[in-house]
């Protein structure tokens, strides 16, 4: 097939350019960013999982394949790790902490403190997700841009697309401030800028942009174990001695946002024991898309020059998206996986 442009070197974008470059396609990704995951993929808490979360929309139809699209890139990129660690959430509310769903599993005290030995408090029941895992999204998709390169990609950071080429109702590339990018196929996932860059287009792309903040947290060594989600934090061990937690989103002032994750932090503290040496590294606030109804995987143009890929949880569904993707621009087919994701015309 002819060249693709992809715009936004995030960790969808960069999925689907390192899944077109190893089958041949010549591919230009484009990052307005000093370098790739410097936008909201790197402010992601990438909690990866299958059996349990929310699935709306055509997501539900890709979750069978995310865990084992997650164990295919690991071993295809070197120096990818996923941390199969598991997860173990409750909420407070005894119905929703028992649900018996495939993959789940109640368990009580004894298996809590199997689990996550250093919990204070720990619950008298909690949920169980053997086949949970976290990843660093930012090694993750530094990994897929290298090896989209390998393969023969090109790849501009700080290159920031301002609209599309058009000419007699055709997309014919993209416009950069210093350049004009041509492509027989433009793909856009480049997040919550997806709508506004496919304003002369006849689409309907209903996108939220909905905050979202993350400490770094300096830790012992394995003081947390599995993913632990209660109703005051959520906590993951990311690489041995740092923890990603995430932080209640307060709206207003900077300082507001460094005492809720101060709070946070407390909060941590007081549920696990020797927590005292846990320092707060810092915090930052990412601006995640949040499509109305699901992901918008698909062509948005007859023509099918325009292509996009916007979705939340945009770390777990990467994957399997970006292999999807790039079957359907290589053979032309539709995939079936896709066919609730696809965007409406106006």
């Amino acid at each position: 097939m002819s060249g693709v442009v992809v715009v936004g070197a995030g960790i969808v974008g960069s999925s689907v350019a390192y899944h077109l470059a190893r089958r041949g396609v010549p591919v230009t990704l484009l990052e307005r960013g000093p370098a790739p995951a410097t936008g909201v993929t790197g402010n992601s808490f990438a909690w990866i999982g299958g059996a349990g979360g929310d699935w709306p929309g055509g997501a539900q139809d890709l979750r069978e394949y995310v865990l084992a699209d997650h164990r295919r890139l690991e071993g295809e990129l070197p120096h990818v790790s996923v941390r199969w660690t598991g997860s173990l959430s409750w909420s407070g509310t005894r119905a929703e902490d028992s649900a018996p769903l495939p993959g789940r599993f109640r368990v009580g005290p004894g298996d809590i403190a199997a689990l996550e030995p250093n919990l204070r408090h720990p619950p008298d029941e909690a949920t169980h997700i053997p086949s949970d895992a976290g990843v660093d999204p930012a090694a993750l998709t530094r990994a897929l841009v290298a090896a989209a390169r390998t393969h023969g990609a090109t790849v501009l950071h700080g290159t920031a697309v301002t609209s599309l080429q058009m000419a007699n109702g055709r997309v014919e590339g993209v416009l950069t401030p210093a350049a004009l990018h041509a492509a027989g196929t433009v793909v856009l996932t480049a997040g919550t800028d997806v709508p506004r860059l496919c304003e002369p287009l006849d689409a309907d792309l209903a996108v939220a942009a909905s905050p979202a903040t993350l400490a770094r947290v300096t830790a012992p060594p394995g003081l947390v174990k599995t993913i632990v989600a209660t109703p005051g934090f959520e906590v993951r061990e990311v690489r041995d001695g740092e923890l990603l937690l995430v932080v209640p989103h307060a709206d207003g002032t900077a300082a507001a946002s460094a005492q809720a994750a101060r709070d946070a932090l407390q909060r941590l503290k007081a549920a696990f024991r020797g927590s005292g040496r846990c320092r707060l590294v810092d915090w930052r606030t990412g601006s995640r898309p949040m499509p109305a109804h699901g992901p918008l995987i698909g062509h948005v143009t007859p023509d099918r020059s325009v292509y996009v890929a916007v979705m939340h949880s945009a770390v777990t569904l990467a994957p399997t998206v970006g292999r999807l993707v790039a079957d359907e621009l290589v053979t032309g087919r539709p995939a079936p996986e896709l066919r609730r994701c696809r965007p409406r015309a106006h």
